[in-house]
């Protein structure tokens, strides 16, 4: 189990433009649901974005504080277009 401020907190301290939600999927939060916004991932195909998340939350994973993840991943003009932001 983890704190959810802890997570946003992670991610937006390595992706500084970041916009970050977190959610609870099972009620045990240890599975999560992660949105990015970041231009971080311009250019970038899924893959690499989630990579990239994952290179993040790894000593999360591997402490088990977090046990899964589901990742959605944009950049700022995507959510902008998709009425994200």
């Amino acid at each position: 189990m983890v704190d959810f401020t802890t997570v946003e907190n992670l991610i937006k301290s390595n992706l500084k433009d970041a916009i970050v939600k977190v959610t609870d999927l099972t009620g045990s939060k240890d599975h999560l649901g992660i949105m990015v916004i970041s231009d971080a991932f311009q250019g970038k195909i899924l893959i690499k974005q989630h990579q990239m998340l994952m290179d993040i939350l790894s000593e999360k994973l591997k402490s088990n504080e977090i046990h899964a993840v589901q990742l959605k991943t944009m950049t700022h003009e995507k959510a902008s277009t998709a009425g994200l932001k």
